[in-house]
């Protein structure tokens, strides 16, 4: 059975090493990061736990529903009572934040965190054409197929340090990919917040655009947390300020709902590559190169969650035809 290296520790390549797994194929994912998940975040600050990434998802396909349905059932996720209109779709969360979904996807998965690819070489072995991977800690990896998962700018640049180019990759679709920032706010409280219930509240006049109350939400019981998120507009030009100076400029637009007095401490992130504005209108891109490449995640297909999960599917069912 062939093997298959994998770039990227999100949905997309979870759900990718999930379907293989399940068929018998050798599977390894590489990720940058400390955790699974990409912007399946969850942090414990202080005796909360804060949802920083994603803050919920839906189900619209058939795939995806049953999906969903196993994680209700295993108790991983639970839904949120959001509503946006009366027929607005269930919006669904990790039951001990979002993250908690990443973990359960990841059981019994080969993952190697830690692993930034810094370049990667095609190779010829018994098996046929193949690919090593190179990363920046010096450790190698070598499988007979490749796909990655991570965001199209972090893709172009690994692909120009590899010296694959545009007779073998479709750059221009990987260029035309564009990913908006977001800067997030996480703080926690010594009281309840103002938030009204179900923990939701969406700013109008504000660079604010989503306020979330994590103990409402049901993933904090212990301490009050909430999680903000700025604009695209307002995370693009303050992207390289300093960030708790960015942070106090978000919480200080929110004193009716969050008063000064009851934030105990906060914390800052920020997603260089957040919402995807304009994606690749496919599921996944194919290069063409001696060995299986494919491109694949939330910049693909219908995008978010649910796109994310599909692109990583689609990209199973191309490696085991």
């Amino acid at each position: 059975m062939p093997s298959t290296l994998l770039i990227g520790a999100g949905i997309s390549g979870l759900t990718v090493v999930r379907e293989l797994t399940k068929k018998g194929h050798t599977v390894t994912i590489l990720d940058k990061g400390r955790g699974v998940g990409g912007r399946l975040a969850t942090r414990r600050i202080d005796r909360s736990r804060v949802d920083h990434g994603t803050q919920y998802f839906t189900a619209q396909s058939p795939e995806f529903q049953a999906f969903v349905e196993t994680l209700l059932l295993e108790g991983i996720a639970g839904i949120w009572p959001v509503t946006d209109s009366v027929d607005a779709p269930l919006h669904y969360v990790g039951d001990n934040g979002m993250s908690a979904i990443a973990k359960y996807m990841a059981q019994l998965v080969n993952v190697k965190m830690g692993e930034r690819v810094i370049r990667l070489e095609k190779i010829t072995h018994e098996g046929g054409n193949g690919w090593r991977a190179i990363c920046e800690s010096g450790n190698t990896f070598e499988a007979s197929n490749l796909l990655i998962t991570i965001p199209a700018p972090q893709v172009l640049t690994l692909l120009r340090d590899s010296n694959i180019g545009a007779d073998e990759v479709d750059m221009a679709a990987l260029e035309a990919i564009r990913y908006a920032p977001c800067i997030v706010v996480m703080a926690v409280l010594n009281k309840p917040s103002h938030i009204p219930s179900p923990g939701v509240a969406r700013p109008t006049q504000s660079p604010v655009v989503w306020v979330a109350d994590n103990y409402q939400k049901g993933i904090s019981p212990n301490q009050t947390s909430v999680t903000i998120q700025a604009d695209a507009a307002f995370s693009q030009t303050h992207f390289e300020d300093d960030p708790m100076t960015v942070g106090q400029i978000l919480l200080d637009q929110l004193t009716d709902l969050i008063p000064p007095a009851d934030i105990l401490t906060y914390q800052v992130h920020r997603w260089r590559y957040s919402l995807t504005e304009v994606r690749h209108p496919e599921p996944f891109l194919k290069a063409n190169t001696p060995a299986l490449l494919l491109f694949g995640g939330d910049g693909f297909g219908s995008g978010n969650v649910e796109g994310a999960f599909l692109s990583g599917l689609a990209m199973g069912e191309a490696v085991s035809r």
